[in-house]
């Protein structure tokens, strides 16, 4: 996606970058010239910061405050923050009828809430330079729904109105905004999922891959988090600068039907 076009060297922020997509997002920008903060509640992304050539900052991004002092952070350290990258998440598993509060809070804090506030924190930054890209990494789950997910499923149809709403606010500014809609990606988010609806479904978790996860997918593997850096990538570039307001399925054909 990326393409043959010179690469302008760009400032990045990214959320939830100690494994999975994010870390394949840091890596690709990292490769690309990119300065860029890496975001993360665990330490252990701090290695893999550094191995890409980021600089790490440990947030707990349900809090309102870190998402305005990583902001603060990566214009400190580079001037500015040109790319935002909405990423982190986490998932709880449970009917609506036994969700706990405290999870669903949790969930639509960090996934909702903290998109939304890191949004407005780089907003001044983007606008006085008339250039920015705000990508939100959504979900298949931003368009339909499966049991269990009430929190998750919620905040990330929310994340498609953000996205929508910073489109239309920031055309006239330079700024653009866009989703993207993975289905299953091969991350350790996944991984949990894949073991927590096998204890709602009392199934295995090689019959949940086979029977839930690619039940409704027209090519019948997980995707790779590399495949999603790569679209994020193009998102991010200059060649993108007509693109707003789109959400964009990388979901092996779910949606098609």
């Amino acid at each position: 996606m990326s393409g043959t076009a010179p690469i302008t060297p760009r400032v990045a922020l990214v959320t939830g970058t100690s494994s999975g997509i994010g870390e394949a997002v840091v890596r690709h920008f990292c490769a690309q010239g990119h300065q860029v903060l890496a975001v993360d509640f665990n330490p252990a992304g701090a290695e893999v910061a550094e191995q890409a050539g980021a600089v790490f900052f440990q947030a707990d991004l349900t809090d309102g405050e870190a998402c305005k002092a990583a902001v603060a952070e990566a214009i400190r350290r580079f001037g500015r923050v040109d790319i935002l990258v909405n990423n982190a998440g986490i998932q709880h598993v449970a009917p609506i009828e036994a969700f706990p509060e405290e999870k669903w809070r949790q969930i639509i804090d960090l996934m909702l809430t903290a998109p939304f506030l890191l949004t407005q924190a780089v907003w001044p930054s983007m606008r006085e330079n008339g250039w920015g890209r705000v990508i939100n990494i959504a979900s298949v789950h931003a368009q339909v729904a499966s049991p269990g997910k009430s929190a998750y499923i919620s905040a990330k149809h929310g994340m498609i109105g953000l996205t929508k709403t910073a489109a239309l606010e920031g055309g006239a500014q330079g700024i653009t905004a866009n989703a993207i809609c993975p289905a299953y990606v091969k991350t350790p988010l996944v991984d949990n999922q894949i073991a927590d609806q096998a204890k709602l479904h009392g199934m295995e978790e090689q019959q949940v891959i086979e029977q839930i996860m690619l039940k409704n997918a027209a090519v019948k593997r997980l995707i790779e988090p590399a495949e999603v850096a790569e679209l994020v990538a193009y998102l991010a570039s200059d060649v993108a600068g007509a693109v707003t307001g789109s959400s964009w399925n990388i979901d092996l054909g779910w949606t098609a039907q």
